[in-house]
């Protein structure tokens, strides 16, 4: 079974081919340098990219992989949530394709996606509980089946990853800011006390980063030696650039990735008082930061559970994670018609999969 997944939920135009043995082929285009010069994704331009790339892409996936349109079985694609422009790009190429090849489709949950890359490299038992940490989302999932997912907490303002690199812009590094900022705070010392853990004097297991960001903006109020001074003209954010960098910068850094983690630690140790998982699966674009991953590792081991957490390749949007739970979902017997359509970031994904017979 050779699966094709499409991937175009904002910035990233990923696709790739998947079958029972794993990867076979997968191709990206990043569009960062572009909304970097606006400090940020602007959707129109995304859809536009995605529109320009796609077919491209595709015929350099063809290629590299050796195969045909023909050889696809199935067709998966990012139905949402995201950004709308950028999803009906590729919805719209997805059943372009499976109309001309006469190929069934199936329409993926670009949150689950990111959870279930992981079964790509550890085969995944369930329930598990499900640690998805990204620019755009912050849950807490209880995993039952690859299509079977219950959401128990998740942010109700502003995502972990719009935090980090909130922050990041604020110091004086680049879009994105939250990459700069973990390899800014590798190079700093923990205090601990220096942020707030946000929204944590409650029960629940929803989070609420907003308050890191004003938390972040009055220390710099009061540390100004802490922004960063930009590098001469033409020159990159090299290894010196960060090596050089103030003190108080490194410490503020380092202390606020601590403490934007240790808050992800308090809301998943309540989550392990609803129920009892069979591992801890972290993903995401911020499941690439060096301190989510070292504290998400340590209340892992505290509790005995296995810690699966993807390739930092496969962290970020892709079209691999796509294909990997088009497969899970098509051996499960699932598909959609053309009637496919693309849901919005902060709309609910129906559960509208028909089942072959």
């Amino acid at each position: 079974m050779l699966v094709l997944g499409i991937e175009t939920s904002c910035d990233d135009t990923g696709l790739a081919l998947v079958d029972e043995k794993g990867l076979v082929a997968s191709v990206m285009a990043s569009q960062v340098p572009l909304h970097a010069l606006f400090g940020g994704v602007v959707p129109e331009l995304a859809s536009r990219e995605h529109a320009r790339l796609i077919g491209p892409l595709f015929d350099k996936l063809l290629s590299e992989s050796g195969k045909k349109l023909s050889d696809i079985d199935r067709i998966a694609v990012t139905r949402g949530p995201g950004l709308l422009g950028s999803l009906l790009v590729g919805v719209a190429f997805a059943k372009s394709l499976a109309l001309a090849a006469g190929i069934p489709l199936i329409g993926v949950n670009h949150l689950h996606a990111h959870l279930l890359v992981a079964d790509l490299e550890n085969k995944l038992t369930f329930p598990a509980l499900g640690i998805l940490v990204s620019g755009g989302h912050t849950h807490l999932i209880k995993m039952n089946s690859p299509h079977d997912m219950q959401v128990l907490g998740k942010t109700l303002d502003d995502a972990a990853g719009e935090a980090c690199d909130k922050f990041g812009k604020m110091l004086g590094l680049p879009y994105p800011g939250g990459m700069y900022l973990d390899k800014l705070g590798q190079l700093g010392k923990i205090d601990k006390n220096l942020f707030p853990r946000p929204y944590t004097k409650n029960e629940n297991c929803d989070f609420s980063f907003s308050g890191m960001k004003t938390a972040a903006a009055l220390w710099l109020e009061q540390h100004k030696n802490a922004l960063l001074a930009l590098p001469p003209l033409g020159q990159n954010y090299s290894d010196d650039f960060f090596e050089n960098a103030n003190e108080e910068a490194k410490n503020g850094a380092a202390s606020y990735l601590y403490s934007m983690a240790d808050t992800l630690v308090i809301k998943a140790r309540r989550v392990l008082k609803e129920f009892s998982p069979t591992c801890i699966v972290v993903a995401g674009g911020v499941a690439a930061n060096s301190f989510v991953r070292k504290q998400l590792a340590e209340f892992a081991s505290e509790n005995h559970l296995p810690l699966y957490i993807p390739k930092n390749k496969f962290c970020s949007d892709n079209g691999i994670m796509v294909a990997h739970t088009g497969l899970l979902l098509v051996k499960m017997g699932l598909y959609h018609d053309e009637n496919l359509t693309a849901i919005a970031r902060g709309k609910p994904i129906p559960n509208d999969y028909r089942v072959m017979v």
